[in-house]
Parts: C-alpha cells; structure tokens; sequence
C-alpha cells in the first residue's frame, strides 16, 4: 500500500524539522549469502523536537532497523537520516540514549553502577556519576536498591533500571525498542504511567517501537504506522492530550484508526 501523501511527511517536510529526526526517503536492504531481503521503501517522516513517535507495524517490518538508522548503527541503502538537521553517521551520537526489550545490565555490577556506567564512559568522574546514578534510581522509584544486584531484582525493578540508565545520560534523543513488552500486564501499566511523568524532565525527542497501539495512544505525540514488509509509511496519525483517555470517544476512533490501517477487524459482533 502506498504512503498516504496527505498524511505522511515529504522529504522537505522532514528537512524543515532541523531541530528534531527526520528520515527521508529511506530505503533499507540486508544483504546475505543467499540473496537480498528488502525491509524499508521510501519512508519519510519527521519527529519534532521534544515529541514522542511511535512507531507500530507488522512483525519484521522494519521498526528496529529504523531505531538502527537513527542511532548510526548502520546507514540506509539510499536516503538520509537526520538528527538536528544534520546526516546521521557511524559513530557516537553524544545527544543518544537507548532501551531494549531486555534491560541488558550487567550482573556482576551493582545497580548503581549499572546506572553509572554509561556516564563514566564518557568520562565523567566516578564519585559524580554515582552520585547522580542514585539520583535517576530514586526517580524511577529504587532508592535504597544502588547497592543490590540484577539478580536480587525483579522483572519490572529491573527495567526500571534499564531505562534509569538510558536517561541518566540527558539525552536528547531517546530511542527505546518495546521497553515494556517483557513484563507483565500491571507493571506494563505502571512502567508507562512513570515514563511518561519522567519524559517531562528534560524533554527528549522520542522514537518509540511498540506492538501494542495502546501503549502508542499513551505515551506518543503521533503514531507512525508502519505496511508489512518491504515496509513504507501507511499514516502518521496525530494524538492530542484527550484521546489518552481510555474512557473518552478519542481514544477509541484513534485506536480504531490505527488497527484498521494494520488490516485488524474492529467490529467483531457479528452485525
């Protein structure tokens, strides 16, 4: 299916939003031993400064490879990527943070170092990076837990962590892969509730992955829905403070707006 021109953004568009993440014309392929597998075709959308994308689609897809893109992991088959009006390149974006479906800290470090570890790589000095380690971990809720390991954590403490980690770097721009998919349904709930009370602390720009359209409808200023694989833009659909509420007519259209466009029948009565 084609982009819908009308809602999507051109490559000029996205160049005009120097100060946040543009892709323009993004075209992606891997390349292996046996063949070509092509994932993104003409993808154009830009993310403004301070505001929260999130991006849904089929399976494989493509929204990792997008993330990819956007932290100069690798570079596109053709088009650009653009961070502050800029080309992205291979390398260490200063302004980056990241987190996974997995929180991926390291066992035999204690919390507070987990936390700390990206901050003295960038060398600040230990004593300063701790210290402002066990300021992030009481922000998300784990004061007292600086000194307790992963293992002596559980699921939704430890992703806590994860993303405790990723924003103790300021960054700027924050790219996170299905943060909550691996946790259970009522952490799932209050891990959104406090990522979207801690967004408002310094205000990054957010490119978000998800699977789950409710979760898009929450935490994002705009869903980017993604086709099915070699994967273009089918729509970007705006979301105003009122359709987050879970009881309110916007939230319904917009969460029926976006599971049409995935080609996921809403009206089961059998009417």
């Amino acid at each position: 299916m084609s982009p819908k021109t009308d809602e999507t953004t051109s490559p000029q568009e996205a160049r005009a939003h120097s100060s946040g993440l543009a892709f323009e014309e993004i075209s992606h392929a891997y390349v292996a031993a046996n063949g070509t597998t092509p994932v993104l075709r003409n993808v154009s959308f830009a993310v403004e400064s301070g505001q929260v994308a999130c991006v849904v689609g089929p399976s494989g897809c493509g929204k990792s490879t997008l993330l990819s893109l956007a932290a100069g992991l690798m570079e596109p088959t053709s088009g650009l990527t653009r961070w502050k009006g800029r080309s992205v390149k291979p390398g260490t974006n200063p302004d980056l943070g990241m987190a996974f479906q997995q929180p991926g800290l390291f066992p035999w470090l204690t919390i507070r170092k987990n936390v700390a570890i990206g901050l003295t790589t960038r060398g600040m000095a230990r004593h300063e990076a701790a210290k402002q380690a066990d300021e992030m971990l009481e922000t998300v809720g784990l004061s007292g837990f600086g000194d307790a390991y992963p293992r002596q954590l559980s699921g939704g403490m430890a992703q806590r962590v994860g993303i405790a980690r990723a924003l103790a770097l300021r960054p700027k721009l924050l790219l996170m892969d299905e943060p909550f998919a691996s946790v259970d349904a009522f952490t799932r709930l209050k891990l959104q509730a406090e990522f979207k009370s801690l967004l408002k602390l310094d205000k990054p720009t957010v490119l978000f992955v998800t699977h789950d359209v409710s979760e898009a409808i929450l935490l994002g200023d705009m869903i980017v829905v993604m086709s099915p694989r070699p994967a273009s833009v089918q729509k970007i659909i705006p979301i105003a403070r009122e359709d987050r509420d879970r009881a309110g007519p916007g939230y319904a259209r917009k969460m029926t707006e976006a599971l049409q466009c995935l080609g996921v029948e809403t009206n089961l009565s059998g009417n």
